[in-house]
């Protein structure tokens, strides 16, 4: 490998959607530099963050039929059993709810937990709210979809937070996903709730870090029938 291909490889990749941003963070900078050197060191500061949030690194999914991966970085904030959004119709029964907090430090790009057809997406204007109360699930603005995958559905809902002004969804509806691909990201701190089948018990804790199609959130063949969690 060449010196060049290796500092390629060294060089995280940044989701098309950033480049407007950053462009105009580094515009801002310029006029800064104008004004106030000072101001323009802050502004280059702040531009080199703008790049930082919008990476879009590679990840490694496991493959195998029935795994839930994460959809999103960020840290486990919630495991708990609760209605899913009305308007996916999944009715009112509690279910299985895995929820992730994204920071303005994570990698903001979704990913879809499971291989399926996605069978509904719909967008449901709201509040902004705390991304972590648990009120954020119901009252704020949210996207949801519905991925159909090996005779289940799982559910996965973006939701704004307070700094977060704006959902990104990438798929379509019929269209079909493969587990650990791209399907949107939300600017800028935010959460994203997994909703299971029934039954299905979580192999993740509170307070875990996940990664976006890399960390296994479940399995849906019920193999694993639960783990046990200790703070170290």
């Amino acid at each position: 490998m060449s010196i060049y291909d290796s500092i390629r490889a060294q060089i995280v990749p940044i989701t098309p959607e950033g480049y407007p941003f950053i462009g105009a963070f580094a515009l801002a900078s310029l006029v800064l530099f104008w004004l106030w050197s000072p101001l323009g060191w802050l502004g280059t500061l702040a531009t080199i963050w703008c790049a930082y949030f919008f990476r879009d690194p590679p990840r490694v999914t496991p493959v195998r039929d029935g795994l839930v991966v994460a959809p999103a970085d960020g840290r486990v904030s919630q495991i708990t059993t609760a209605p899913p959004p009305h308007e996916l119709g999944l009715g009112d029964k509690p279910l299985p709810r895995i929820s992730i907090f994204m920071s303005v430090f994570d990698c903001h790009v979704n990913r879809s937990p499971v291989s399926g057809r996605i069978e509904k997406i719909v967008y449901q204007p709201g509040k902004f709210f705390n991304a972590d109360l648990d009120k954020a699930s119901a009252d704020n603005e949210r996207n949801s979809l519905v991925i159909a995958t090996a005779g289940a559905r799982v559910a996965v809902v973006q939701i704004a937070g307070l700094v977060a002004r704006r959902i990104v969804c990438f798929v379509r509806e019929g269209q079909p996903v493969g587990a650990g691909e791209r399907f949107g990201m939300i600017r800028f701190g935010s959460r994203l709730d997994v909703y299971l089948p029934d039954g299905t018990p979580p192999m993740v804790a509170v307070g875990q870090t996940s990664l976006a199609g890399e960390t296994v959130l479940a399995d849906l063949r019920n193999g694993d029938a639960g783990r046990a969690f200790k703070s170290g």
